[in-house]
């Protein structure tokens, strides 16, 4: 890591699609941005707001049930923005503004892949200034039920282990293990899909929810086989789903880890509380910058605002 330089995009860039849960058209925009100042969300277009603008860290979670949502003290500003920290992260974009004008990022065909294309149709600039990486220096783990996330130590890089078990047949258990590079990203991550149950759809549109689902943007299965025509991309693209939200909601500690991440039955709640549960404990992290610590800062307090919205759509 000795030597590493911050980075940016070369020219903005922008998509347009739907929002998963409204079914509402949305274009999402990616703004080159100056060092240090990491990654932020502009929302606007707010009927009778101002924009506004937060950065993205775990503070500014407001909920994570069926997605990772992103607002500030008047309440949620931007849902599904994990796709979206994925694709930056995974390919090692330090500082962007992603400006957004709607409620939530749209979800494209249900992966990644959209968004790095889009970044790495504008390009990635080397900046100037070292890059800052989060160093894990002791274990943190969290456990919720059945399903727990551990943060450990890995000064070689960024590292995920991902375990999952479901009661169904086309899924059972799936693991992975993966070094977080801009290649194995974009090869082996970034395209797996967000994926569903064909007997949660009813409850989820009664509710309001997954309006916008479709099998262009959604990986489906019913009870004896996956509804999509092409089938799956990987196949164990359900696991490889859950390492690509891992990486988006982990990019919310505020910089790069160097850590190993195992999550076994995990989803965007528990990657939320271990991120939390690492920033607030300031015996297991520090900054370092090419190789030279930084000061640690003050433990923060686990946000205490946390919106339950119901299951999480993966």
């Amino acid at each position: 890591m000795k030597g590493a330089r911050q980075t940016t995009l070369c020219d903005r860039t922008a998509l347009c699609g739907i929002g998963i849960h409204s079914g509402l058209p949305v274009t999402l925009t990616f703004h080159p941005a100056a060092a240090n100042t990491g990654l932020r969300f502009i929302r606007t277009r707010i009927e009778g707001r101002h924009d506004r603008e937060i950065r993205a860290d775990m503070s500014a979670v407001t909920a994570t049930e069926f997605a990772t949502v992103l607002g500030d003290d008047a309440g949620p500003l931007i849902s599904t923005a994990e796709h979206v920290l994925a694709a930056l992260a995974g390919l090692g974009v330090d500082n962007a503004v992603v400006e957004i004008d709607g409620p939530e990022a749209p979800i494209m065909d249900g992966s990644a892949a959209p968004f790095v294309a889009a970044i790495e149709a504008a390009g990635i600039e080397t900046l100037d200034h070292s890059r800052r990486y989060i160093k894990v220096v002791k274990p943190v783990r969290v456990t919720m039920g059945d399903a727990y996330g551990e943060l450990r130590p890995n000064p070689r890089g960024f590292r995920i282990e991902g375990e999952i078990a479901f009661d169904h047949p086309l899924i059972g258990g799936q693991s992975l293990a993966i070094d977080v590079k801009p290649d194995t990203f974009r090869r082996e991550i970034a395209r797996a899909r967000t994926f569903g149950f064909m007997r949660d759809v009813a409850g989820l549109w009664n509710a309001g929810y997954a309006l916008g689902a479709s099998l262009e943007n959604t990986l489906v299965v019913s009870d004896n086989r996956i509804l999509n025509p092409d089938g799956t991309r990987f196949p164990d693209e359900f696991v490889r789903h859950k390492i690509l939200d891992a990486i988006g909601d982990l990019a919310l500690a505020g910089g790069p880890l160097l850590a190993t991440y195992r999550t076994v039955r995990g989803g965007h709640k528990l990657n939320h509380a271990v991120v939390c549960a690492l920033m607030s404990d300031a015996r297991a992290w520090n900054w370092v910058d090419e190789d030279v610590a930084r000061p640690r800062r003050r433990p923060v307090e686990m946000p205490g605002r946390l919106a339950v919205l119901g299951p999480d759509i993966s």
